[in-house]
């Protein structure tokens, strides 16, 4: 099952949005720095923020790419404070 997560760098005020089949792995990948020029790499502090599980790896995508079209910190936030936003775009890319 693919997973939409958003990170948040309170140091540099910034969230970052992605998703993926294996969450643990891909959150190591950011903290650890594995890929040398990615968004992630700006900061050392990021922490989850929020998540949508059990999609497929399709859904997943739309649904990233939907957030990171939206391209709003007042969107990011709602989604976490909002529960019916993620229940629609769960509904939407079904």
């Amino acid at each position: 099952m693919a997973t939409v997560y958003i990170l948040h760098s309170q140091s540099i005020d910034r969230f970052y949005v992605g998703s993926c089949l294996d969450l643990d792995s891909r959150l190591d990948q950011h903290l650890n720095n594995t890929f040398i020029n990615s968004f992630t790499k700006t900061a050392s502090d990021w922490e989850v923020f929020f998540l949508i599980k059990k999609l497929n790896y399709q859904e997943a995508r739309n649904i990233e790419k939907h957030i990171k079209k939206m391209k709003s910190k007042a969107y990011i936030q709602n989604l976490k404070k909002y529960s019916k936003i993620s229940e629609k775009l769960i509904n939407e890319y079904m």
